[in-house]
């Protein structure tokens, strides 16, 4: 468990100079008013749609897949305000690492924190099963506003922006947890305490069970929520964030906690998250993460690539 940023001279090696600088110019950034933010950051997006072709590719690809009955006009509008969107949720993360407190409660509305807090007040721990929204990193950090918990992160492989992750998050997190330890997720639900967990993307064969997602109907989804529940004696309540409209600010809604669950077994279980998921994104598709190669894995190790 992380529960403190780590710095050291090395980090200020010159290797990282150019990084550094465009930290430093994000900050500047930041001080700007939020939809100017936003402004900039959907030009940001048209040009990584211009220039990063195969990102392109696998959003076009998983819009395909996942929405065949769409018109291909439908599908290509959505392809281009979701990379506008991508470009926004790089100051969703510059404010929600840098925003004070002050600021961030003047850009938020959230509903549902009444089930969380019954959750916890009943002695049990909170699994908040969200999604890979593209404003998630500032939904984390609003949340935190009334009830900081345990972030389950992956390390990031430079040292600078790993450092400036763990200290952006430790803004509104208890700590952060490595995602590959069970064990400690485990401990933070029983204490009882609050932790995130997210299921809609491709983590490879192992733990996976192939079910529909959307029109895919073999989907490669972990079964770890079931684990968690059972093991932490935890409630699983759905969480979803979004920008409003006008990108004035962020809209947060916790739902209840889902009644019989775990259920029969593990794939049950999965195929009732990946409905929430579906339900999840389908409230604002275009702020979902589709660069990712979600169905990457196929059910046969010889079937052929989707992408």
């Amino acid at each position: 468990m992380v529960e403190q940023a780590q710095f050291s001279k090395a980090l200020l090696h010159p290797r990282h100079w150019g990084l550094w600088f465009g930290i430093g110019l994000g900050r500047l950034v930041s001080m700007l008013p939020l939809p100017w933010q936003m402004g900039l950051g959907k030009l940001i997006g048209r040009l990584i749609m211009k220039y990063s072709k195969s990102r392109v590719r696998t959003a076009k690809r998983n819009l395909e897949l996942c929405f065949p009955d769409a018109s291909s006009e439908e599908r290509h509008d959505l392809l281009v305000r979701n990379f506008e969107e991508t470009g926004k949720a790089i100051f969703d993360t510059i404010c929600g690492w840098w925003w004070s407190d002050e600021r961030v409660q003047r850009h938020m509305t959230i509903k549902g924190q009444e089930h969380v807090q019954s959750t916890l007040d009943n002695g049990q721990g909170v699994i908040l099963f969200a999604v890979h929204c593209l404003p998630l990193e500032m939904g984390a950090r609003i949340f935190g506003q009334f009830n900081p918990g345990v972030g389950v992160y992956r390390p990031h492989n430079n040292p600078v922006m790993e450092y400036l992750q763990v200290k952006g998050r430790l803004r509104s997190n208890k700590a952060l947890i490595p995602k590959k330890d069970m064990r400690q997720m485990v401990r933070s639900l029983r204490a009882p305490d609050v932790i995130w967990y997210t299921a809609d993307q491709d983590f490879g064969r192992s733990s996976a069970v192939f079910i529909p997602f959307f029109a895919v109907p073999d989907a490669a989804t972990i079964t770890g929520g079931t684990t968690l529940a059972k093991l932490g004696k935890a409630k699983v309540l759905p969480f979803f964030v979004e920008r409003n409209a006008g990108d004035k600010g962020y809209n947060i809604e916790i739902g209840a906690p889902l009644e019989n669950f775990p259920g029969e077994n593990e794939t049950v279980d999965a195929i009732r998250g990946n409905q929430i998921i579906e339900e999840l994104i389908s409230r604002n598709k275009a702020q979902y993460m589709w660069l990712h190669r979600r169905f990457k894995t196929r059910p046969n190790e010889d079937d052929p690539s989707v992408y």
